[in-house]
């Protein structure tokens, strides 16, 4: 097992055992409810990184025309949605917690359910072509046509608007509030623990495609 798999366990394990058990700040609203920030935030910060990882193996594709590049971003594409969406349910649990309601009206929120079906869209276009050269060049251009457009739904327009997440919309970040130390003990190590557990994930995943693919060929 290389090395960065076992970081991933470790890092993941402290987070979760660290993060249930280590005195947090008492923030107002928030209360204990802060625990959240090392499960949710840690889930988008993963999403974007694997769509990142998405966008580059879809240019690789263009360039290359290689199936194992379009493998590979079509897998690290697959994972980023799973993070996606259990980044979103961890939001509505918070949000229901300290805005009392599960889904409230919030450009993030909605910036981020549509980017979502926007990935959603990408796989049901690559279902819908059956050629294979075709389909990894259309769905590479798709992808990097997704990626910005994501970005600009989840950080730019909810800086512009009146948004209830920290950090947006006028509202002060978690830094303003109290990420003290002891929040950042664990965050930063969760982050980080949860991307590498993406890319583990996500590795597997193409290992397994493209023996399926050779076999296929063969």
């Amino acid at each position: 097992m290389k090395w960065w798999k076992i970081l991933s366990i470790v890092l993941i394990f402290y987070a979760l055992v660290a993060g249930l058990l280590l005195r947090v700040p008492q923030l107002p609203i928030l209360e204990q409810s802060i625990r959240n920030l090392y499960y949710h935030v840690p889930m988008w910060f993963g999403m974007i990184v694997l769509l990142i990882a998405s966008a580059f193996h879809a240019i690789k594709t263009l360039n290359k025309n290689e199936s194992n590049s379009d493998i590979s971003s079509s897998t690290y594409a697959s994972v980023a949605l799973l993070y996606g969406s259990i980044g979103l349910l961890t939001g509505m649990l918070w949000a229901k917690n300290t805005w009392g309601d599960y889904w409230p009206n919030d450009p993030k929120l909605n910036g981020a359910a549509i980017g979502m079906l926007m990935y959603a869209a990408y796989f049901v276009l690559r279902s819908s072509i059956e050629e294979d050269e075709k389909k990894a060049r259309i769905s590479a251009v798709y992808n990097l046509f997704c990626l910005p457009v994501f970005i600009v739904l989840i950080f730019v327009l909810p800086r512009m608007s009146s948004s209830l997440h920290p950090g947006n919309g006028g509202n002060p970040g978690f830094n303003s509030y109290d990420l003290d130390s002891r929040l950042r003990m664990v965050f930063y190590p969760a982050v980080v623990g949860w991307i590498l557990l993406g890319f583990w994930i996500a590795n597997l995943q193409i290992r397994v495609k493209k023996l399926a693919h050779k076999k296929y060929n063969d």
